[in-house]
C-alpha cells in the first residue's frame, strides 16, 4: 500500500492538477493528476528522475520567458 509523503493541489485554467509524493515497497515517487471534466490522467514519475523533470520544466519556463518579450 501506497503512503503519502506530500501532497498539493493546483487549479490552472480549467485543469485540477493533483501532485503526490508517495512511497510503496519499490521506493518514493511522484504522482501528477490531471483531471479535466472528470477524466482524469496520471503521470507517475520515480524519485530518482526528479531532478532531470525539474530541469525540464525549468528549461521549458526559461524559453516561455524569452518568448514573452
Amino acid at each position: 500500500m501506497d503512503k503519502e509523503l506530500f501532497g498539493g493541489q493546483a487549479q490552472i485554467e480549467r485543469k485540477l492538477f493533483t501532485f503526490s509524493l508517495r512511497e510503496n515497497l519499490k521506493g518514493c515517487f511522484f504522482k501528477i493528476t490531471e483531471d479535466v471534466g472528470g477524466r482524469r490522467d496520471t503521470v507517475i514519475v520515480p524519485a530518482s528522475g526528479l531532478p532531470e523533470v525539474r530541469n525540464m520544466i525549468d528549461k521549458a519556463w526559461e524559453i516561455c520567458q524569452e518568448h514573452k518579450s
